[in-house]
């Protein structure tokens, strides 16, 4: 029965592309010709992304060229997906997207429907050979791209008829599910292969489609204000990131909620956002909270949701929560603090409003319970360093865990257990947040009075943690020791060291760990995670000239290259460290688009304070335009998740994350936190003239 309701649904699959059909009910203007609410693309390295957002579709169409081609359509309903990958080639081919995706409608075999586009390309390839064709959650077509492997269950052989090849079956559950059709306009199937005729290239229509229940999509007017700036590049990605259910970490690998990721766009694209979507965002913050108070990082949904608990032998479509993270747990209070209190008027209401559970949909509170739960947490968290300060009693990565922090890749600390950020930056700011928030009483209606002792504690608490976390984490090389391992590991770079060792002089390279061994050893990797200590934390004149300088030397004495701020330089460490942040690693000696947003909102932050000595904002104001300078030189990338680079013809040169054999991922082309510069902009004096964006305008592309 289940295979004759599958042989129905492709049917019905097959006549509803080829007819075109669209979303039941539209009038007006045919889908060809009717103007989408959202549609752009834009070329990052070797892949075409084409982003569509129109009633109930949202759909991120990927078309990768190069030796290994592929096809991917990426949905933010459920974090669904649909994927053919080919065969490898002998010789690079490119895609070409003739027809932008359109919305479409499916119906199937059970008059369900399935919400999804359709699109045309040509690929100048003389043959390419399917190699797996994936319809499921984003999860497994991330562990795929990645390592090859998907769970069978969600397995499903193709169905090859006349010039079609269809994927399609049902949700794991039964419910309504995925389809993805390759249809050959020029080209002929042979077999398991689409092959070119006479010397014209593969022409495909491509449709795919999820079942999955649609979100529903912040316009521009609820999301952001006047305020914010006119990048119509970073607009459109936000928009397709932006719903009232939650906002989506980036497209396509992270088309879902991540705890860290909307809370530190949200704090940093704060001064823009309209008041709904600031409290959006928290909301889903909020509605993810373990009874405990810990923020969740990654929700898993839809069909991998299903798939977790098949294999425990539960039942239930109900999201699973990852609360393996550290960070994200100290984040909400500074960014939840940073709004109410600056909203004093609407605060009291917003806190009053419900938030329903996504773990346990029958399970409501009142924000303002919410928060106070997290706040317990924090409180109960930071009181044992603050009582005895010493390395052992520092907020650990979990047992087990090699990541914990917005560096969450296997090798993003080193290493290392305690990492810088957290707790010489986030576990005092939020503390500092609570006593914020006591002090305005805005919480009141919500504590016990065990709450009202525990919250008075909360800035001696913090006092401590400032004085006392950020020392263990402080290091102080000799230039005489630093400037041969700087030589050393420039020449092993093939990059020049004469400036960098230049600008450090004979001064000792002064910078913090980015994190801390067991033992409490350092982690000798300079960082740029000294933009949350500016974000967050009122550092003194003499820690800002120490480390905002290693910061912005040159690399590899610092930070600084021709095309951005590197999130890690590893020059002073083993070369058994080296070769882990290398320009290929996630984590490595690599440009990620927020961190430089998120040390210029820091700089503009600490400019603001009435308390620093003139030499010290003279050097404020150098260190903001060196920043700047090179943000402003690598706007082409900005949206994008991170870049890495080459040095060639005497200068850093922009490669995209992903084009390189070596690389371990590839970059998102739309991420949440890389479009913060709405917010974020450089002071007038270095700002350039503004206009829109190469891709201003609907459905203009950007190359």
């Amino acid at each position: 029965m289940r295979d004759e309701r599958r042989g129905r649904g492709l049917r019905i699959l097959a006549a509803a592309a080829g007819a075109l059909l669209l979303a039941a009910g539209q009038s007006g203007p045919s889908a060809a010709q009717a103007r989408p609410e959202l549609a752009y693309q834009l070329v990052e390295g070797r892949n075409i992304n084409a982003f569509l957002r129109e009633g109930p579709v949202a759909a991120h169409l990927l078309l990768r060229s190069g030796l290994d081609p592929r096809i991917l359509i990426a949905f933010p309903a459920g974090n669904s997906g649909v994927a053919l990958w080919f065969d490898r080639l002998a010789a690079p081919a490119r895609w070409r997207l003739e027809t932008p995706p359109a919305p479409l409608t499916l119906r199937d075999g059970q008059g369900r429907p399935l919400h999804g586009v359709r699109a045309v390309a040509t690929i100048d390839a003389p043959a390419l050979a399917v190699k797996q064709g994936l319809v499921t959650n984003v999860r497994y077509l991330r562990d795929y791209q990645a390592i090859a492997k998907f769970p069978p269950e969600v397995a499903v052989a193709p169905r090859i008829e006349g010039d079609r090849i269809d994927w399609a079956r049902d949700r794991l559950d039964g419910a309504a599910g995925y389809r993805l059709s390759v249809r050959v306009l020029a080209g002929r199937i042979a077999g398991r292969r689409i092959v070119a005729t006479r010397g014209q290239p593969i022409r495909l229509e491509i449709i795919g489609a999820s079942g999955d229940p649609p979100l529903t999509g912040l316009a521009e007017r609820d999301l952001l204000n006047a305020r914010a700036a006119p990048d119509r590049a970073a607009r459109d990605a936000l928009r397709f990131l932006s719903y009232r259910e939650k906002f989506l970490a980036g497209s396509w690998r992270f088309n879902t909620y991540f705890g860290r990721d909307t809370l530190m766009s949200v704090r940093l694209l704060m001064p823009v956002l309209q008041p709904a979507a600031i409290e959006a965002g928290l909301n889903s913050v909020l509605a993810r909270l373990d009874s405990a108070g810990e923020v969740a990082h990654e929700e898993g949904i839809a069909e991998f949701a299903i798939m977790e608990k098949r294999r425990a032998s539960e039942r239930g479509n109900a999201a699973e929560l990852d609360y393996f993270m550290i960070d994200d747990d100290f984040m909400l209070a500074p960014v939840a603090a940073a709004y109410l209190i600056a909203h004093p008027a609407g605060a009291r209401a917003y806190l009053a409003q419900p938030v329903t559970s996504v773990s346990q949909p029958d399970k409501q509170e009142r924000v303002g319970a919410a928060l106070v739960r997290n706040l317990r947490f924090v409180l109960a968290q930071a009181r044992p360093f603050a009582q005895a300060p010493g390395v052992d009693r520092l907020i650990a990565l979990k047992p087990g865990r090699a990541a914990g922090e917005w560096r969450d890749s296997n090798d993003g600390l080193g290493g290392g257990r305690y990492a810088y950020d957290v707790n010489a930056v986030l576990v005092p700011a939020a503390l500092e947040a609570a006593a914020r928030l006591r002090a305005a009483g805005l919480l009141d209606p919500y504590l016990t009075p065990d709450d009202r002792a525990a919250l008075a504690e909360a800035e001696a608490l913090a006092a401590k943690w400032r004085a006392a976390a950020p020392p263990l984490f402080a290091q102080s090389v000799p230039a005489a020791q630093a400037a041969p391992a700087i030589r050393r590991y420039a020449e092993s770079l093939g990059v020049p060291a004469a400036p960098a060792l230049a600008a450090l002089g004979r001064a000792p390279l002064d910078y913090h760990a980015i994190a801390l061994n067991a033992d409490g050893t350092p982690v000798p990797i300079l960082h740029s995670d000294e933009g949350f200590a500016l974000l967050f934390g009122e550092p003194s004149a003499g820690d800002l000239d120490r480390y905002l300088g290693a910061l912005l030397r040159p690399f590899p004495a610092g930070l600084l290259t021709d095309i951005g701020l590197l999130v890690a330089n590893p020059a002073l460490a083993t070369p058994e460290l080296q070769a882990k942040f290398t320009p290929a690693a996630y984590h490595g000696a690599v440009v990620w688009s927020w961190q430089q947003a998120l040390l210029a909102a820091g700089l503009e932050r600490q400019l603001a304070r009435a308390d620093l000595p003139a030499p010290t904002r003279a050097r404020l104001r150098e260190a903001q335009a060196k920043l700047w300078r090179v943000i402003l030189a690598a706007r082409a990338v900005a949206n994008s998740e991170l870049w890495s680079w080459r040095y060639a013809q005497g200068r850093y040169q922009i490669v995209p994350f992903g084009a390189g054999r070596q690389d371990v991922d590839e970059s998102n082309a739309a991420q949440l936190w890389s479009t913060v510069y709405l917010a974020v902009r450089p002071p007038a004096a270095i700002r350039p003239r503004e206009t829109p964006s190469p891709s201003a305008g609907r459905g203009a592309g950007r190359r």
